[in-house]
């Protein structure tokens, strides 16, 4: 007989405000560095969270189970299809997309409660701002922010069914409302970590985007490393994050860069 409490209960002994009509799922692999700390930002809004597992052999799914989350065992399928596994299991319509190392703020999570203040969100997509947390663990709150596109109906939109590509599609939905408090993402662990992170996401896409020229890709290669690295560093504001922002400007600029070098070489075979 399981005695531990449900999420109904769990919440009420922690004295959490009553939950969302919304639904959050977030795929894993051998996440426990960071897992409990999302779902525990995450049950500030929902009693539904949903963790799709694509195979950890850490403690993940034991510490996600611990949360109260449900967790659903998947072999991985792609980038895409994961997240349509997470969608698919949520009780909710409203769906928020987490990653496992992304923390909800507080700021943010007030503004989400905001949005569904009076009922029924106003627009069927939200961008949330994510803001990089290197391994010194100082936010980059000035500097770098990027906005995903995580919150939102999915009676309206969907994830892509695609093995590369998980970022909604809004080529036919509304402009999104951007929110202002940060979701802390934290991206890394060390150098070693985020060049393995960054090798295997350069290869999907590599092989997921549509071929270029040889002539194109060969220009690329020979000359789009500075420019990617301008474009983080000084464009973005890498500039201001100090060592770690100089190594990380660094190690993007060189992922785009490989992914270019590696569709080449398929164009090559």
């Amino acid at each position: 007989m399981n005695d531990s409490p449900g999420p109904a209960e769990r919440a009420a002994k922690e004295d959490l405000p009553p939950p969302l009509p919304l639904s959050c799922y977030i795929r894993t692999l051998n996440e426990e560095a960071h897992i409990v700390r999302v779902i525990r930002a995450a049950r500030a809004l929902t009693d539904d969270i949903v963790v799709v597992d694509s195979g950890s052999t850490d403690a993940t799914v034991t510490l996600a189970q611990a949360e109260g989350a449900t967790v659903i065992v998947q072999p991985w399928l792609g980038n895409g299809h994961q997240k349509r596994v997470g969608e698919e299991h949520c009780r909710h319509d409203w769906l928020l997309d987490l990653d496992a190392d992304e923390v909800l703020s507080d700021p943010l999570i007030a503004e989400i409660r905001g949005v569904f203040g009076d009922g029924e969100p106003a627009r069927p997509v939200y961008g949330l701002p994510l803001v990089m947390v290197p391994p010194d663990g100082k936010p980059w709150y000035r500097f770098g922010r990027d906005w995903r596109n995580k919150l939102y109906d999915r009676r309206v939109i969907r994830m892509p069914a695609h093995k590369a590509w998980d970022q909604l599609d809004l080529a036919d939905a509304p402009t999104p409302v951007r929110l202002e408090g940060p979701l802390l993402h934290y991206w890394y662990r060390g150098f070693e970590h985020m060049m393995a992170k960054l090798s295997r996401v350069s290869s999907v896409r590599a092989r997921a985007v549509r071929r270029k020229s040889r002539g194109y890709l060969l220009l690329r290669i020979w000359f789009g490393l500075p420019v990617y690295f301008f474009k983080k560093f000084i464009v973005q504001g890498y500039v201001l994050g100090g060592t770690f922002g100089f190594t990380s400007a660094m190690a993007l600029a060189y992922a785009r860069w490989m992914r270019d070098v590696k569709m080449w070489e398929l164009e090559d075979r």
